[in-house]
């Protein structure tokens, strides 16, 4: 029986995100702003990797998704710091009771390697959600030139969240 009473504290969410890539756009990642020669097309900063990890997060809390607590059609949030938006959705769970257990991201890119990048997108996410760094997983992979990441059309990131009640 305790088993089950504390198998019912936790709780587990999936996140996805996508944006095309442009010209001349700044590219950030996890948080961390990257040299490239195209960045991500949004309304916001269009940090995939953070913006999957938003709905993850919401979703293991059953709070709706990302674009229904800053949806893209507000001035408020045009050209907003996504990590922001993170410490904003960490607030929401603490307010319903809930803390971040873990985190793992996957970014889907084929170019630039990110690999460089890995341990400070760790470090600014583990940061702006109030966790140890050893909690924060991210990992990149590509899609061996299929599909619309592959022909580096945009870019796609999958989060999941553990949460458990405070």
């Amino acid at each position: 029986m305790l088993f089950r009473t504390m198998a019912c504290n936790f709780r587990i969410g999936h996140g996805y995100d996508v944006h095309a890539l442009g010209e001349g756009r700044p590219l950030v990642i996890g948080g961390v702003h990257i040299p490239h020669e195209r960045g991500c097309i949004a309304h916001s900063d269009g940090d995939v990797a953070v913006h999957a990890l938003c709905d993850a997060l919401l979703g293991a809390a059953a709070l709706g998704d990302i674009g229904l607590h800053f949806p893209d059609t507000s001035e408020e949030f045009r050209g907003a710091d996504s990590l922001g938006l993170l410490r904003r959705v960490v607030a929401m769970l603490a307010e319903h009771g809930y803390d971040v257990v873990n985190v793992d991201v996957t970014i889907v890119m084929q170019r630039p390697r990110l690999r460089p990048y890995i341990d400070n997108m760790r470090t600014a996410i583990a940061s702006a959600a109030g966790m140890s760094v050893d909690a924060v997983s991210v990992k990149a992979t590509t899609e061996e030139h299929l599909g619309f990441t592959g022909r580096e059309e945009g870019v796609a990131a999958h989060a999941v969240a553990l949460i458990a009640t405070i």
